[in-house]
């Protein structure tokens, strides 16, 4: 169905939020009031869909989000058909909270473990929960100890873009071999909390150079082109005749959204019909095709 009213034909990574539930409520969090909705795949729903995609759209990899993938109780389930019955690149991005357990039993399938951390601390804390720094840096080592890669995401915002060095530094010592920058987006929580946003955009051609002439950092660090002087563009559209793009993000309903810049916004025009075990289209005015939402743009410093 993509392929007919896009043209697209491959879709290199699935990103699936597995279900809405988990155990932070953080300031920025695009998903917000849905925290407490109940939506969420089944392990049979979430392996059709894997199937479907690596099948119709030749998907090479697949990353496990929330809500908190590692609150999702059939997570080992699904992650093992994933790699083991689809031969597909398995990531996962998690607050890094109290999952050992449950990380050494996916740890034999698992290609990367992605930590998101906003700072240092309690700089940290302060925007997520009280004790998660310390979690994921405990999850980062014990991911260590198994012989699991990892890497972790941090959205700048006005609170932490001073801390982003630091936090690059500590990452490494922990042996992460990528941070990956996001820009607040005000959906969600963080609609709730505009002062996060950073205003003065000069402040993020001087993180740059910061990263630039930091020559001690051996972490591959990347940046959403949003965090830049000027910015991205406002006007996409995000797939612009391509036949091939890099994710699509499927959340707990079923609805799947191309572009980041659409995420936690309703703008999706494809749904994956969960019962008929198929991708609809269900276009709007309002949806991130007839909006011409951009895609978002990363790339190393």
């Amino acid at each position: 169905m993509i392929g007919n009213v896009t043209g697209i034909r491959v879709i290199r990574m699935l990103y699936l939020q597995l279900l809405y539930r988990c155990n932070m409520d953080c300031l920025h969090c695009f998903h917000g009031e849905r925290l407490k909705h109940a939506d969420a795949f089944s392990p049979e729903e979430a392996i059709n869909l894997l199937t479907l995609m690596r099948g119709q759209y030749g998907t090479k990899g697949v990353t496990f989000l929330g809500g908190e993938p590692f609150v999702y109780k059939d997570l080992t389930q699904v992650v093992r058909y994933a790699k083991q019955e689809l031969g597909l690149q398995v990531e996962t991005c998690s607050n890094g909270y109290r999952i050992e357990r449950r990380l050494t039993e996916i740890a034999p399938y698992l290609d990367v473990l992605r930590v998101s951390l906003e700072g240092i601390g309690a700089t940290n804390d302060g925007i997520r929960k009280f004790g998660s720094y310390q979690g994921a840096l405990s999850a980062l080592q014990h991911a260590r100890e198994l012989g699991v890669p990892t890497g972790a995401t941090m959205t700048v915002t006005s609170r932490n873009i001073a801390e982003v060095l630091p936090l690059a530094r500590t990452l490494q010592e922990f042996g992460a071999r990528q941070l990956k920058l996001h820009h607040l987006r005000l959906v969600g929580n963080a609609a709730e909390h505009p002062e996060l946003l950073v205003t003065d955009r000069t402040l993020y051609a001087r993180l740059r150079e910061q990263i630039r002439d930091a020559t001690d950092l051996t972490i591959e660090v990347i940046l959403d082109e949003d965090l830049s002087l000027d910015g991205a563009s406002e006007v996409g559209p995000p797939i612009d005749g391509l036949q091939e793009i890099p994710r699509i993000e499927a959340d707990p309903r079923g609805a799947l959204t191309m572009s980041c810049n659409a995420v936690g916004r309703d703008s999706h025009a494809f749904w994956y019909d969960k019962a008929a075990d198929r991708i609809v289209h269900r276009p709007s005015v309002f949806d991130e095709i007839a909006l011409s939402v951009p895609a978002v743009m990363y790339a190393s410093v």
